[in-house]
């Protein structure tokens, strides 16, 4: 009922990965699963998600070296790597990946190949895809009310901007309400969930950069969990994730003080220069809304997704539960293939999302610099820090955002952090944007360089220039 993006999925790790430490849980299917669609996601939006090397230092105490070479051969080849590089083992004395851990600690490391993505982007642009084939997107919207009438699913949705109700018929209705996916069924579908969803709460932190090298780490926690470190929008670093069973409303989640010493203390145990909370400049968490297997720790629960598929009146209703970013795409065709018989008259192009770019992917995945030159070529003014984000952000479709602009000032009003009235009015138009909080959060990042009362500019210009016709 809120923008794209607004709930787990932009509070995720931003990671595309098999998931390294669910080999110990013995989910060899699942890892296998998102190894294979790592490169597939890596080549259809080479702009929003690219290769990192991860470093993960063996802590003599935990699990032991054999152990951790053995994982990683068993990464390395289970599925689907062609593109990436192999592990490699390294000696944290000498590689520049040991300068930044505590000095003689960790002598022996092992450097694998996974991918970061832009969570809130790969929403987007597939919401943006979808549009663009002939679907209806409806953002800020909210289904107060399922029922059946003729055979036929009529959800009524309310718009929370305008409060204007409307109507939806479909022939079937798919239940992708993530941590309100047991609400959504109460109501009034006529069913009674046979799965259970468990809510897990996730959080991380951001600091200013820790570190010059392009690669993240992954240390091990003696508790037996993992956080990432994470090279974050070029000046920053990202770290996370804690795991920890969520009661409540999942719209009202947010980082405890808690957490956020948890996550200090356990990269601090590694890096030379202590990490404290008062270093934290943004910190965020999302509730994932995972399959309740039974587990008694939500770092063991799995990340499996189910589809439960129920026909209340012989009419479908697929309801998901679990699921990660990883393997969005490859849930989405197994959902088609189980509503496949109810599909009347509808032939589905199969298999055609692992060959087809997102919008902006058209192009090799190595080829982003080149893109950057170009721009920089075609629009001379832009700074080459500019033209940068816009290729990673845009992909190809950075040159219809910049269109017959022969100057910065025909970019208008700048807003700061490279922003402009021309990029604001793209989102707007192109992409469902509706607030500062929406360009600044979801669709960038740049609220980590903007000040308040630059963020407030923006909606200030919004106000002036959108109309209820826009909306």
């Amino acid at each position: 009922m809120n923008d794209l993006a607004s709930g787990t999925s932009s509070w995720s790790t931003k990671l595309v990965h098999g998931g390294l430490r669910y080999l110990e849980y013995y989910e060899f299917r699942l890892v296998r699963e998102a190894l294979i669609e790592r490169e597939i996601l890596w080549q259809i939006a080479p702009h929003i998600i690219r290769p990192l090397r991860f470093v993960l230092p063996h802590h003599d105490g935990l699990r032991p070296a054999w152990l951790l070479r053995l994982g990683l051969f068993l990464y390395d080849h289970i599925g689907g790597r062609h593109l990436l590089p192999p592990t490699r083992t390294v000696d944290l004395s000498t590689d520049e990946v040991g300068k930044p851990l505590v000095p003689g600690r960790y002598t022996k490391g092992f450097e694998y190949s996974d991918c970061f993505v832009d969570d809130a982007r790969l929403v987007i642009l597939t919401a943006r895809d979808a549009a663009d084939r002939g679907a209806e997107i409806r953002t800020r919207s909210r289904a107060v009310e399922i029922r059946q009438e003729n055979r036929i699913w009529q959800v009524t949705v309310e718009d929370s901007v305008t409060g204007a109700r409307s109507t939806i018929s479909a022939r079937v209705l798919v239940n992708a309400g993530g941590p309100w996916v047991e609400q959504v069924l109460a109501s009034g579908a006529g069913v009674n969930a046979k799965a259970k969803v468990r809510l897990v709460q996730g959080s991380h932190i951001v600091v200013r950069k820790l570190y010059a090298h392009d690669r993240a780490y992954i240390f091990q926690n003696s508790d037996g969990r993992i956080v990432f470190v994470i090279p974050y929008q070029d000046d920053f670093t990202l770290i996370g994730t804690t795991d920890r069973d969520y009661e409540g409303d999942p719209a009202k989640v947010k980082a405890s003080d808690e957490e956020i010493k948890y996550l200090c203390d356990s990269v601090s145990e590694y890096l030379a220069e202590p990490v404290r909370p008062r270093d934290v400049v943004w910190t965020y968490a999302g509730v994932r809304p995972l399959y309740d297997d039974g587990a008694s720790e939500a770092k063991a629960a799995t990340r499996e997704y189910v589809l439960e598929l129920d026909t209340p009146g012989g009419m479908p209703l697929l309801s998901i539960y679990g699921g990660k970013i990883t393997t969005h795409r490859r849930l989405a065709e197994e959902a088609l293939e189980k509503l496949a018989p109810y599909l009347h008259g509808t032939k589905a192009r199969e298999g055609w999302t692992a060959k087809s770019p997102l919008p902006g992917g058209d192009m090799d995945v190595s080829a982003i610099p080149a893109l950057s030159a170009e721009l920089v070529r075609l629009y001379p003014f832009l700074e080459p820090t500019h033209a940068n984000r816009l290729a990673h952000a845009y992909g190809t479709r950075a040159s219809k955002l910049l269109g017959s602009a022969k100057s910065a000032a025909d970019l208008g009003q700048p807003f700061g952090a490279t922003l402009t009235e021309r990029e604001v009015s793209y989102l707007m138009s192109s992409e469902w944007a509706l607030t500062a909080d929406d360009i600044v959060w979801r669709r960038s990042k740049l609220g980590l360089r903007l000040s308040a009362a630059e963020i407030a500019a923006i909606d200030d210009w919004i106000a002036m220039h959108c109309t209820g016709a826009d909306h």
